[in-house]
């Protein structure tokens, strides 16, 4: 098949840092062109991938100083990949709502994997009037706030990664690891306190977005002050795996619907367990008891902490080589894929 996909324009494909659609983007795109397809990728000029590539700006726009509009060049982007329907059998895109008028103006099939929250107020009049445009889920629990829209689902589909790319670590380590993003909804004032109620050391490896600087001044920076607390920063996707691996577990424990957790998997593959909050995906993601811990409380978290070793390291391995596989992903979307082809043609 000849597929666009689209990629959203804040990191380069695949991340140097920081990022999750932009990842994803590239894991399914390496496996797609690996089957043989055909694959465009819409994405960041810096980016680096197996397929063709068509940028609409140089650099990504979250580490380009330059940049000082997110919008445009997405629209930008948008018009470049729709003048060229014709070209292609399926058009991917993985900019939200951003795209569903466009698909709405070609005959090529035009799917839309929705990768953000769905439950914020302005959402529901956009899914209302777009009824018709064909949507993925990244997660079951992201659906429930639309559960009541008649959204057009062609599926669930779970991130799938590129298992190669993240060693195996056998031995467990010593401290906790927090990966991600400093912000309110994910934690991490929540982390430091399970961390120093249970005794063990804990790592933060997060940016911190300009949105969420005061945040971080305010209620996080007052808490990093503590033997036990290591501020890492935003740290390198080289890095990123021996971070996740060399820990005693990932501490995720979120306080919003998440909409699928990249996070997770990512240190599963590594051999790492997880201990998280019931949120969202959570329960979708883990197996409690088998690949670490879902609980809700401090105390629990804690409680937690201190059991993590009847996990077993191997089963976090095994448990992303059956169900998260870059390959079962690519399976689930060539699926979608062709029954989007199929739709358009008996039409």
């Amino acid at each position: 098949m000849r597929i666009a996909q689209v990629s959203p324009l804040y990191e380069r494909v695949p991340p140097l840092r920081y990022g999750g659609s932009e990842r994803v983007v590239a894991w399914l795109t390496d496996e797609l062109v690996r089957r043989g397809h055909d694959v465009t990728v819409f994405a960041s000029g810096d980016s680096e991938t197996p397929a063709k590539l068509v940028a609409p700006i140089a650099r990504a726009l979250r580490l380009d100083p330059a940049a000082t509009d997110n919008l445009s060049p997405h629209v930008i982007e948008l018009a470049q990949v729709f003048q060229r329907a014709a070209d292609f059998d399926v058009i991917h895109c993985h900019v939200d709502y951003l795209a569903f008028p466009f698909g709405r103006l070609v005959r090529t099939p035009t799917l839309h994997t929705l990768h953000g929250r769905l439950d914020l107020p302005f959402l529901p009049p956009i899914f209302r009037h777009f009824g018709d445009v064909p949507v993925v889920s990244i997660s079951d629990a992201q659906r429930v706030p639309l559960r009541d829209l008649g959204v057009a689902w062609a599926g669930t589909v779970h991130h799938g990664l590129s298992v190669e790319r993240y060693p195996y670590t056998a031995a467990s380590g010593r401290y906790l690891a927090f990966l991600g993003r400093i912000c309110p909804e994910k934690a991490p004032d929540v982390a430091i306190e399970v961390a120093k109620r249970a005794g063990v050391p804990l790592k933060i490896a997060a940016k911190v977005d300009p949105v969420d600087r005061e945040y971080f001044e305010q209620v996080i920076r007052p808490l990093l002050d503590h033997p036990l607390i290591e501020f890492v920063g935003e740290i390198v996707d080289a890095d990123k795996v021996r971070f996740l691996g060399d820990a005693l577990a990932l501490l995720f424990p979120i306080d919003w619907p998440e909409p699928f957790g990249l996070v997770m998997i990512e240190s599963l593959a590594c051999g790492t367990p997880v201990i998280a909050r019931e949120r969202g995906s959570v329960s979708e993601i883990l197996v409690h008891g088998r690949t670490g811990f879902v609980a809700d409380t401090v105390d629990e978290l804690v409680n937690a902490v201190k059991r993590i070793d009847i996990i077993d390291r191997a089963e976090c391995r095994r448990h992303v080589q059956t169900r998260f596989t870059a390959a079962r992903m690519a399976d689930d979307y060539e699926e979608i894929y062709r029954r989007l082809l199929a739709g358009r043609r008996a039409a």
